[in-house]
């Protein structure tokens, strides 16, 4: 199916990788203040610290101001009592200087530390390491990073016409429910919305060829992706119900094994034309190129998706600067009612910016984890500081991205800050993606293979919102009580 529906659209183009400069420093080299306190109590009183007592903002915040800087020592969960083999001795980076240090390949590998040095259990992903656990020394890892390039290439030609076909389905939804209710949610229809477009475009598989992925396929991927990352996810439930029933020990895959067989056997079936690619072109075996598409559809896109999207529903709520209309704008007087496309969406400047500036906010992963590939000195703003091979780097994008040295007023929301030159210059710090959004995924590094297309993908969601749209009435949760069509 992807390689049969042709749009004349333009693939995102991708930029040339920008990343700020590490080395070499002459900056004072200084001791990395912190610890890890006595084996057990240190690492427990961590945990607590991040999930119960401050929460994973405060917790950072506060690490800062008693060290007197951004890199220190710290642990991070999970840890005791069950976690006996992972070690939660880390580095923590904070400021966007030192945060970049985890995407110089030269430096820094990760293997195996997607989420810390905790992995979950490869029976998540039949007994498969997938791309996203593989260090890009790992032959593989350039097999399946080029697999994923390629089938984000051809399906170029369908993405915008299968995401907008797919969005009207979806307001149409949100229409009858709001008629019906007063006030929605959006986040189901939301969930389906990106199941159904991305399992069209990436795999060539349709979800209404099979009634019951229709219906549960995106509920199959939330529970499939809880169990894997719950022991690492600050959720907010009543504690210690939390620390003791969801971050206490790893949760098995045969609870959600039923949900992501079916969804193998659905796309074994359907999306034949992909496995064989990944077979003939790129050397995968049909178990490791089924594998890797389920992780790349589940936890990759429609993870990603599902947690920046509601953010967009969210900022648009909270905003009392009369945001709505400054992007309607925009959509209205450089595109009008014409077809939406990838080049189109490029010239809304502001509805980019918005983008970014929510994603420099609220990034759909706030942790980023690397280890150090050989002895090497770091440099925060102010200090330099010496890696030690094998030491475990983290950092916490939500208090990276509001490094005061490079944002300013980094706290606020400001719609336009990516715009005109200035703003062009900030993307080389925007990190959400495993990298600068002015770099270039490529299968010698490890940032996400459609970084473009997701920035592109919500331009497009917002422009068509506002093309079909006059006004939405939002609240601060994101629920949707009011829509305005557009005159």
């Amino acid at each position: 199916m992807i390689q049969k529906i042709v749009c004349c659209t333009t693939p995102p183009v991708v930029t040339p990788t920008t990343v700020p400069p590490q080395r070499p420093t002459s900056l004072p080299v200084r001791s990395i203040p912190g610890g890890y306190g006595w084996p057990v109590v240190g690492p427990l009183a961590d945990r607590l610290s991040y999930f119960w007592f401050h929460g994973p903002t405060t917790h950072f915040k506060k690490r800062i101001e008693e060290h007197k800087s951004t890199v220190f020592r710290t642990n991070m969960p999970p840890t005791f009592p069950f976690f006996t083999g992972v070690n939660s001795n880390v580095i923590a980076v904070l400021d966007c200087k030192s945060f970049a240090h985890m995407f110089d390949m030269e430096l820094v590998e990760k293997k195996n530390i997607l989420i810390g040095d905790f992995m979950p259990s490869t029976s998540f992903t039949g007994d498969i390491r997938v791309c996203a656990y593989l260090d890009t020394s790992e032959p593989q890892h350039t097999q399946v990073k080029k697999f994923a390039m390629e089938i984000l290439k051809r399906s170029s030609k369908i993405w915008v016409p299968t995401v907008t076909s797919n969005l009207d389905t979806m307001w149409n939804t949100i229409e009858s429910d709001i008629a019906k209710s007063g006030s929605v949610s959006p986040l189901i229809q939301l969930q389906k919305f990106i199941f159904n477009f991305l399992s069209l475009c990436l795999i060539g598989a349709d979800p209404s060829k099979s009634p019951e992925v229709a219906e549960k396929g995106y509920m199959w991927l939330d529970a499939w992706l809880a169990l894997q990352v719950l022991p690492t996810v600050n959720i907010g439930i009543l504690q210690p119900l939390e620390e003791i029933l969801l971050h206490s020990f790893a949760y098995p895959s045969f609870l959600v094994s039923g949900g992501y067989n079916k969804l193998a056997e659905f796309i074994e079936k359907e999306g034949q034309e992909v496995l064989e690619l990944a077979e003939n072109e790129f050397g995968l075996s049909k178990k490791e190129a089924l594998h890797n598409l389920i992780f790349i559809l589940g936890f990759n896109a429609f993870g990603g998706f599902s947690v920046f999207l509601p953010s967009i529903f969210n900022t648009l709520g909270n905003d009392k600067t009369g945001l709505q209309q400054k992007l309607r704008n925009e959509v209205k007087e450089k595109i009008g009612t014409n077809s939406l496309s990838f080049d189109s969406v490029k010239q809304l400047d502001l509805v980019n910016s918005f983008v970014y500036e929510t994603l420099r906010l609220n990034p759909p992963v706030p942790l980023q984890y690397a280890r150090a590939r050989k002895d090497f000195t770091l440099s925060s703003h102010d200090s330099a500081f010496e890696i030690k091979k094998g030491e475990l780097l983290c950092g916490f994008q939500p208090q990276v991205m509001r490094d005061e040295k490079v944002f300013d007023e980094p706290e606020k929301f400001v719609a336009d800050r990516f715009t005109k030159e200035k703003g062009s210059e900030l993307l080389n710090y925007l990190f959400w993606s495993n990298g600068p959004q002015t770099g270039s995924p490529t299968e010698s590094n490890k940032q996400c293979a459609a970084k473009d297309y997701v920035t592109l993908t919500t331009s497009i969601i917002v422009a068509h919102m506002f093309q079909r749209y006059e006004s939405l009435t939002i609240d601060s949760s994101g629920s949707i009580s009011a829509v305005e069509k557009a005159k």
